[in-house]
């Protein structure tokens, strides 16, 4: 659990780290929408390259970066798993039984758990490795600003938001020291087939539960002893502004989205349906 990385703020100089939030937040959406676009080999490539290329430009280590990707892995076999079996084609490459594996399942599994990778980093650099928590309530308050009319507590939604992308990497430490704790008493979670597995996080669930509802506790009894009384009448330490390098970071990305849907149309090697 403590390799955990996602949900937390890293402090260093960069490109990406100077933009403003609310525009990092159209990036990681538009991103995340280039991502859904890509249907062929050469689109999955080009992903690939911005991808890395974000990891240069926001100036993380590497390895803090792809360890975000580890709780996901699980997620990522289950998927490639699916696709391979279930992803039919012409001609079968393999055949056993009422198994079948084509060509297309092998494309179809790779593309989907790039396409995961992808929108784990993606929305990790955009959002909470490069944008402190206080940024990304001011940035997602903002956006969301014109619901005010239709009296949507919007400054609520967005400190909500926040705290839950905050309090991940917390949740993660206490999980391990939970687990280590209930080790020290002899609880064995290695060991079994998948029902009793499962009933050995039962003592740690439970005690996560508290610890969460007590997390809560303290933080809304701070919060109101700050005189936290929601957002109406607050106001910001520091106002945001917009720069050139924003919008130039908007273009760049639409520009991306563009060359995505020429190269689908290219329909270069195979091409997810």
């Amino acid at each position: 659990m403590k390799t955990i990385a996602f949900g937390q703020y890293y402090p260093v100089q960069s490109p990406i780290h100077r933009l403003d939030a609310r525009i990092k937040i159209i990036l990681a959406i538009l991103f995340i929408v280039c991502t859904f676009l890509c249907k062929n080999i050469l689109c999955f490539a080009a992903l690939i390259v911005a991808a890395l290329f974000l990891i240069f430009m926001s100036r993380l280590p590497l390895g803090t970066v792809l360890r975000s990707i580890r709780p996901l892995i699980f997620i990522m076999i289950f998927t490639a798993v699916l696709n391979l079996f279930w992803t039919t084609g012409e001609t079968p490459l393999f055949e056993w039984w009422r198994i079948r594996i084509y060509e297309e399942g092998i494309y179809s599994a790779v593309f989907m758990v790039v396409r995961i990778i992808v929108l784990v980093l993606g929305t990790g650099l955009f959002l909470t490795y490069t944008t402190t928590p206080i940024a990304l309530t001011d940035g997602i308050e903002s956006l969301l600003s014109p619901l005010r009319v239709i009296r949507v507590p919007v400054h609520e939604f967005a400190m909500m938001m926040t705290i839950a992308l905050r309090f991940i990497p917390t949740l993660s430490e206490e999980t391990g020291k939970i687990m280590n704790a209930q080790k020290a008493r002899g609880v064995d979670f290695s060991e079994g087939g998948l029902i009793r597995r499962a009933k050995a996080l039962v003592p740690i669930l439970i005690p996560l539960f508290v610890s969460s509802f007590r997390r809560a506790d303290e933080l809304a009894m701070a919060m109101e002893c700050r005189c936290y009384r929601g957002g109406k009448g607050r106001t910001r330490m520091t106002v945001p502004h917009l720069h050139a390098r924003d919008f130039v970071a908007l273009v760049v990305m639409v520009a991306f989205g563009a060359g995505i849907l020429y190269l689908n149309r290219l329909g270069i090697g195979y091409s997810v349906p």
